[in-house]
């Protein structure tokens, strides 16, 4: 897996040649670079400054910070609203019942730093394979024709290449397309699968917290539940069990701040709208890959756009003789080689097309 973010610090640069799209590369350039960014606020955050404080009588601050921290601190649920300093000391934190009033438990924080690095390698995944199944073949084709000056003995040396090369290869190159096209699912399946897991690992709290924070400012103040708060606890409890002079059980309820919410709140209110945004963007583009798929005059309006300069009729035969693979790479070289150098080639290729089929 540490090859699959060798390349990472790659992210940033900007491609020389295009391999796939704008939808994309918001899974694997943006939705990483956030994820990682993210994931090492927190960790400064956590490991560098003072992630929980805790108040008690008798226990040195040192240890209840330490004990706090690692078998967790929690909530009353039914305690979450009131008036602060009147009824409850803070949101969740008050005087409760053994056994009748029920108590939620926060034990996520000491894992978010390693939960959202683990997520952006994951989506980064598609995107590997992606490299490793395309294997350079959009950039051999290109052969430095994205640049607008090219020797003319050179350009015509290359297009004649690229035009044999595909007359050759005519129809077998389904596959590609369609591995390039698994990826695209991945890409899906791996967001709608995220927002899940981000569900299961803040107990059932992340699939409405975006729409409960917004919501949260419409209420009544005496009345409203701060969702924040709900998930993200600024202050808690913990409880200390130690043994007495006498050697009894002693109780010991402490007061504990955790100042890393006040960042991991902010940051899975982004995540929310995020994912949802790049979810139903990522549904979008599957709908559009299918109608490419089996919608030959789609493909035609889409070359089309790509070669606007060239004759109608000369996309017109391209289109009628290629099939989907075909087609999916003389789109992306579309994308790839100059504008002027790629009608030249469409020109050439649709008069071998017609010969070959007059033959």
């Amino acid at each position: 897996m540490f090859d699959v973010f060798g390349s990472v610090k790659g992210l940033l640069k900007i491609d020389v040649v295009c391999i796939d799209n704008n939808v994309f590369r918001l899974h694997y350039k943006a939705t990483v670079i956030i994820l990682i960014a993210f994931s090492l606020l927190v960790t400064s955050r956590q490991y560098i400054g003072d992630p929980i404080d805790c108040i008690v009588d008798e226990i040195p601050l040192n240890v209840m910070d330490t004990y706090c921290w690692i078998y967790s601190t929690f909530t009353i649920p039914n305690r979450l609203t009131g008036r602060v300093g009147l009824d409850i000391v803070q949101p969740g934190v008050a005087s409760h019942l053994d056994g009748t009033d029920e108590v939620k438990y926060h034990k996520y924080y000491q894992w978010v730093c390693f939960a959202l690095f683990f997520q952006a390698m994951l989506f980064y995944v598609p995107r590997y394979l992606w490299k490793t199944w395309e294997g350079g073949r959009i950039k051999m084709l290109v052969l430095d024709l994205n640049y607008p000056i090219v020797s003319e003995d050179c350009k015509t040396d290359r297009k004649r290449l690229l035009v044999d090369y595909f007359i050759t290869n005519l129809h077998m190159q389904n596959f590609y397309a369609f591995r390039f096209f698994i990826c695209e699912v991945l890409n899906f399946v791996n967001v709608v699968g995220q927002i899940f897991f981000m569900d299961y690992f803040l107990d059932g709290e992340f699939s409405t917290y975006g729409r409960d924070v917004l919501s949260f400012t419409e209420m009544e103040p005496e009345e409203r539940e701060d969702p924040m708060s709900r998930v993200f606890p600024k202050v808690t409890k913990c409880t200390f069990h130690k043994y007495g002079p006498s050697g009894s059980v002693q109780k010991f309820d402490g007061l504990c701040v955790l100042p890393l919410n006040i960042v991991n709140e902010k940051i899975y209110v982004f995540l929310w709208f995020w994912f949802v945004f790049l979810s139903v963007l990522s549904g979008l583009s599957l709908i559009y890959r299918l109608v490419v798929i089996f919608m030959p005059k789609v493909r035609l309006y889409l070359l089309r756009g790509k070669c606007k300069i060239a004759p109608q009729k000369e996309v017109e035969i391209i289109n009628t003789r290629c099939e989907i693979g075909d087609w999916y790479v003389l789109y992306q070289m579309g994308k790839n080689i100059d504008p002027l150098i790629f009608r030249e080639i469409i020109s050439d290729l649709s008069k071998k097309l017609e010969g070959k089929e007059t033959v």
